[in-house]
């Protein structure tokens, strides 16, 4: 389970640019987490855009709608899983441009944050129950590596 959570100012997307993006952030951690792109895998991950009005966002101690900054913060919540930091890190850059090719931007605002979380084994729950990432590992959609890591490094879940 993976869900990303944008949130900008309102109207910053058009409803195309949600569509791209509802794509396009899937994938950008889709295919580190798994090893490949599964399109089975696409099922677990959700993304909500949040859009705030401008005098609700602030950035350096001044509103968007003072300074007409564009303001925007990607939450990447992921289980427990294999995530070493080079594979954050590629997360987070494929972040990074998939916001840039949707929106037509040259390069990243110094006001876009992408946070990475990783939440603890046992603190995720879908199908009325807790699951693991354990549970998952045999669905197909990991890579044999991948699915190897996770055992290696993720204890499982004993709920």
């Amino acid at each position: 389970m993976t869900v990303i959570t944008v949130t900008a100012r309102e109207n910053r997307f058009t409803v195309e640019q949600r569509r791209e993006l509802a794509r396009t952030l899937t994938d950008a951690v889709l295919v580190p987490e798994v090893g490949q792109l599964a399109e089975p895998a696409r099922a677990g991950f959700q993304v909500h855009f949040l859009d705030l009005p401008t005098d609700r966002l602030a950035i350096g101690g001044a509103l968007a709608a003072d300074t007409g900054a564009d303001v925007m913060r990607i939450d990447v919540a992921v289980m427990d899983s294999h995530w070493p930091q080079d594979v954050r890190s590629r997360v987070i850059e494929n972040v990074f441009a998939a916001l840039t090719a949707a929106t037509g931007e040259p390069k990243p605002s110094p006001a876009w944050w992408v946070n990475f979380r990783v939440i603890d084994e046992g603190s995720w729950g879908s199908r009325g129950r807790t699951l693991s990432v354990h549970d998952l590992l045999d669905s197909g959609v990991f890579t044999e590596e991948k699915a190897a890591a996770v055992r290696a490094t993720t204890p499982r879940f004993a709920g």
